[in-house]
């Protein structure tokens, strides 16, 4: 099986080393409130499993999750049990998703206490990178509390690393001269906050891509828009990694194929 075990690169500076794809779990916790243009049901344990060996096999080590992505945290400490150390996990402060709504809370309380519940959920004792889930105001969130809380949190060892999953240019340059890391919105619809991804190279600081395939819309246009749409983003050398979001094993290794093709020609 063709895989991106050989691909696998440094996240920045932040001593994570990733592979290329990471696999998205909004799917594996949540499916109200979501921006996809299909509905779907969650899978059950067993497909969540057979999904997560698939990836493995595939050799993508990085998984996203958060807490508000529905049970995803939860599912995810039974799935991954016995395998933690063959993943590099990332999650998320700052959203919480409830009663079907999205709320925020960017305190240094909430900022500890969601990462002490991730470490519960995920039944690990350490989170390999952490990300504040923006709500779109994100030069004032990066001149609160949460920034030094997960400083705080890493130099007690809980966190590995930390960064920003933003909206604007100017919180993704803000954000990486503080943090590890990035996670940027770009694909062949939307390339505005390119100069984050130039700062991160200039700076060595790490760039993680979402909606790669614009949350799937982009598979709907097209002769293999995935294979179009990671050529510009692993294009770009600040990139480690685009989170691609599926629960379908058939999509999965269909991404790998766009992926390795591009990777390979590099």
């Amino acid at each position: 099986m063709n895989s991106l075990h050989t691909h696998h690169r440094p996240l920045g500076s932040s001593g994570l080393t990733v592979s290329p794809l990471g696999l998205g779990t909004v799917k594996f916790g949540r499916n109200t409130g979501v921006k996809y243009p299909q509905q779907f049901e969650l899978p059950d344990d067993r497909q969540a499993l057979d999904l997560l060996a698939l990836a493995q096999d595939l050799g993508i080590n990085l998984i996203d999750t958060a807490p508000a992505y529905g049970t995803s945290e939860e599912r995810l400490g039974k799935l991954l049990a016995g395998r933690r150390q063959k993943w590099v996990i990332c999650s998320k402060v700052g959203e919480e998703f409830e009663q079907g709504r999205s709320h925020f809370d960017f305190s240094a309380a909430h900022t500890r206490l969601s990462v002490e519940r991730s470490l519960r959920r995920l039944n690990t004792d350490y989170l390999d990178l952490v990300l504040v889930h923006s709500d779109g105001n994100d030069l004032q969130i990066l001149e609160g509390e949460a920034y030094p809380a997960l400083e705080q949190l890493k130099c007690e060892g809980l966190i590995r690393a930390f960064g920003f999953s933003g909206k604007t240019v100017e919180g993704g340059i803000a954000a990486l001269e503080a943090g590890d890391c990035a996670m940027v919105t770009y694909n062949l619809a939307e390339q505005s906050e390119r100069s984050v991804l130039d700062f991160a190279l200039s700076h060595n600081k790490g760039i993680l891509i979402k909606k790669a395939l614009a949350s799937g819309h982009l598979c709907l246009q097209g002769e293999d828009p995935a294979k179009k749409s990671l050529e510009l983003v692993f294009a770009h050398p600040a990139v480690a990694s685009a989170i691609i979001g599926t629960i379908n094993p058939r999509h999965l290794q269909q991404n790998v194929i766009s992926a390795l093709k591009v990777l390979d020609s590099l």
